[in-house]
């Protein structure tokens, strides 16, 4: 696993967007659109729960996975309103996302309650997008490293080892999240870096973390970037060496604007499969 590339993804989250019938709409274009290329990143469609199932439908003609925006830590019980992961993955369901800033800002999501999440998920089978990042006051009190550092560090200090390779996780700038205002690639880049340090600590703590080179470690883990990713944007992002994808939000709406985003994607994971066939001849 010593030279593991790590897996780039894009993911759209549709957010409180599209009936059944839009979502349907919108799954066919895309996947109409990408029925003839290779090499793509994994892309996650993530749909509200009401166009779950019928989007999960469109998706078995291609590879695109498919993704909820939350999840309780529940199997079942009386908490009116909520999804199981029993009911997610009865859906097919492969990702989820766990901790967005608009659970936190506007429904409770904490550092308390984004592990129990993650690892609800994790013993479902469900492979957690864990999103972190900094409200503008925390940016400009330069506190934004030890904010991430603090959200990566509580939702998934205590994963085991064999854990860690199951998750992603989206570095989400509230500040830039559906204002327009985009992060600049090199200070993405930077606070990628700084939760994948996070990432090299946690499991450096664990006693199997040094037991050879095979191990899953920090390298491996792929983090996104998210906060107003666009087309006109998204090439810049992907040479970074840190960032390994995107969370979209409002781009992930509209067809074009989105398959655009996954072929500039597209051209990083060429580049690797150019580069570990070279490696291997």
């Amino acid at each position: 696993m010593k030279n593991r590339q790590r897996q780039v993804i894009i993911a759209g989250n549709w957010k409180m967007h599209k009936t059944v019938r839009q979502a349907t709409v919108l799954a066919e274009q895309i996947q109409s659109a990408l029925a003839s290329e290779r090499n793509l990143p994994e892309i996650v469609l993530i749909p509200p729960f009401t166009a779950l199932s019928t989007v999960e439908k469109c998706l078995k003609k291609g590879s695109m996975k498919l993704g909820a925006q939350n999840m309780d830590w529940h199997d079942e019980g009386a908490f009116t309103g909520e999804i199981s992961p029993l009911m997610l993955v009865d859906l097919n369901v492969q990702y989820v996302l766990v901790g967005h800033s608009e659970r936190r800002q506007y429904f409770g999501e904490t550092n308390t309650t984004t592990p129990l999440r993650i690892k609800a998920a994790l013993a479902h089978g469900l492979k957690p997008i864990l999103c972190v990042g900094e409200l503008i006051d925390e940016r400009e009190a330069g506190l934004t490293d030890a904010v991430v550092s603090r959200q990566v560090g509580a939702a998934l200090g205590e994963l085991k080892m064999d854990q860690f390779a199951q998750v992603a996780i989206a570095y989400e700038p509230v500040w830039a999240i559906g204002t327009g205002n985009n992060c600049a690639a090199a200070e993405a880049n930077r606070v990628c870096a700084v939760i994948r340090k996070t990432v090299a600590a946690l499991i450096a703590r664990l006693e199997d973390s040094a037991a050879n080179d095979e191990q899953f470690n920090a390298n491996h883990l792929p983090i996104l970037y998210g906060g107003s990713v666009k087309s006109s944007t998204i090439a810049e992002q992907m040479k970074q060496e840190h960032v390994d994808g995107a969370l979209v939000g409002g781009a992930s709406l509209i067809s074009e604007e989105f398959v655009s985003i996954i072929k500039a994607a597209q051209e990083r994971v060429k580049q690797a499969a150019k580069a570990a066939t070279t490696a291997a001849r």
